[in-house]
């Protein structure tokens, strides 16, 4: 047994088929701790996203080490938390909270001096994988395709990398103006704007890569998010999706000779940094990559039903 056991839990809505938990225990495994990874699915247990607050205290009490925290409630957690590290700041949202001792503090909760920090590992997530799974890609110009918490993640990882002209792109305009408007204050150096969803058939011609950062393509929303007739082999396309892995618009831009990045990449790299966040252990990524797709491929075999969906 390990000296030093590890309770950590996923909390969100319909989070009951994920493949964290299984990723997170195999590592820890590896490492020789024992690590215990269960999800906490809202919808199961009956507890409106609202009251996140009460659950932190709860797992607080019950002695857990973190939380990695998903849709709906990577905003609402922040009001409940300590401190914030500065990504989690920056994109206003929050999937790792990381109970730290906290020597100066005064006791929260019963008998407890932990104070609650609130991490945002997507950002980072996606760089270490974009620069993983496509080395040496251009990032001249760049459509953004998606303009929610998962685009504001990917959006600042693209700048940081070095993207000097990224174009966000939204159905509603006016959050892909909002969502521009944000990087651009945080990545001066860049250019920043938004466009309309019907002038990506100008945009993509022009442009070294687009990312994908909405639902369109997961196993309950199938589909392609644009016309596949707009994929050029000049184009490299990265998908934030990852069940399935291949997704039709991956496969699509595979036949029209792009590059490509599936979504395993930044899920695998944001977790590692979430496994190392909470036990202070440098994962071997390598080894939780080729779990993530054993887990992967074996999750796309079974039927809608026996993934609990």
């Amino acid at each position: 047994m390990s000296p030093s056991p590890y309770l950590v839990g996923l909390v969100g809505q319909g989070v009951g088929p994920s493949l964290t938990p299984a990723l997170h225990m195999a590592e820890g495994r590896a490492n020789g701790l024992d690590y215990v990874y269960r999800a906490i699915d809202l919808n199961a247990v009956g507890l409106a996203p609202d009251r996140i607050g009460e659950i932190l205290t709860w797992a607080r009490t019950l002695g857990f080490n973190a939380l990695n925290i998903t849709h709906p409630c990577k905003q609402l957690v922040i009001p409940h938390l300590d401190a914030l590290d500065d990504d989690a700041a920056a994109l206003g949202a929050v999937n790792t909270v990381v109970f730290e001792p906290h020597a100066g503090a005064q006791p929260s909760g019963e008998g407890h001096c932990d104070r609650t920090v609130g991490y945002n590992t997507d950002a980072p997530g996606f760089g270490r994988g974009f620069v993983e799974g496509l080395p040496g890609a251009v990032t001249t110009n760049v459509v953004l395709l998606g303009a929610g918490g998962a685009g504001a993640a990917v959006g600042h990882a693209l700048l940081d990398l070095g993207a000097e002209h990224l174009t966000v792109v939204d159905l509603d305009v006016d959050r892909a103006v909002v969502l521009a408007e944000e990087l651009a204050a945080r990545h001066r150096d860049a250019r920043v704007d938004a466009s309309a969803f019907d002038k990506l058939s100008i945009l993509l011609p022009h442009s070294d890569g687009v990312v994908h950062c909405t639902p369109t393509g997961m196993a309950d929303h199938p589909g392609m998010p644009f016309d596949a007739a707009l994929l050029h082999p000049g184009l490299w396309v990265a998908d934030i999706v990852y069940r399935p892995l291949d997704t039709a618009l991956l496969t699509a831009a595979r036949r029209a000779g792009c590059r490509t990045l599936d979504g395993g990449y930044m899920a695998v790299h944001q977790a590692s940094i979430a496994f190392e966040l909470i036990t202070g252990i440098t994962p071997d990524t390598g080894r939780m990559s080729r779990h993530f797709r054993t887990l992967a491929e074996q999750s796309a075999m079974q039927t809608p039903l026996q993934r609990g969906m």
